[in-house]
């Protein structure tokens, strides 16, 4: 049996603090299933569906349509994960399992949320989100481009916005991708 992983980090925002989310993708061969784990609510379980158009309409393999067993575990597991600002990590974890892409995640952090299409979506808790990464020592923050001016407001920080899934991989991506026509979006602040 072969066996996959990826990490990458994420937040979620409380009020005016955020906790550091890690989260990670176990990719295996068998029988089809697309499960989250670690408290997630509603619109978190409803990325299973989001993610998985969205990596279809952007050029890449979608988990729902394949005989793997994906499992996405957002940790700790003892906060409640709210809103779709999972999307984009949890995209990207399954691609770094699937090994789809490579990318050195450990000083990275990524909230938002994905159009069907793969495009971004504005989410809520920017602020607090990029405060309690440079808090961590994350060094790189990406965001979808409509939430970069909160996002800017925290000083020692590269910010990263981006306005699809694409963008952001072509940014991020080590390997090599045949559609090179995707050019990435800009930093915004270093």
């Amino acid at each position: 049996m072969v066996r996959h992983f990826g990490k990458v980090f994420s937040a979620q925002p409380t009020l005016l603090d955020a906790h550091i989310i890690t989260v990670e993708a176990d990719y295996t061969h068998g029988i089809h299933a697309f499960s989250i784990v670690g408290l997630p609510d509603k619109a978190v379980e409803e990325a299973r569906d989001r993610v998985g158009a969205a990596l279809k309409n952007s050029g890449f393999s979608s988990p729902k349509h394949s005989n793997k067993k994906v499992v996405i575990s957002l940790a700790p597991a003892s906060v409640k994960k709210e809103g779709a600002l999972f999307d984009v990590p949890i995209a990207l974890s399954y691609l770094l399992a699937s090994e789809e892409i490579d990318f050195d995640s450990t000083d990275k952090l990524f909230v938002g949320e994905l159009g069907l299409d793969g495009s971004a979506r504005a989410v809520h808790g920017v602020l607090p989100i990029v405060h309690s990464a440079e808090k961590a020592g994350i060094r790189e923050v990406y965001v979808p481009m409509d939430n970069c001016n909160e996002a800017l407001r925290i000083g020692n920080i590269r910010v990263f916005g981006y306005t699809t899934l694409s963008e952001l991989v072509a940014h991020i991506n080590q390997k090599p991708r045949e559609d090179s026509e995707v050019r990435a979006g800009k930093v915004l602040h270093e």
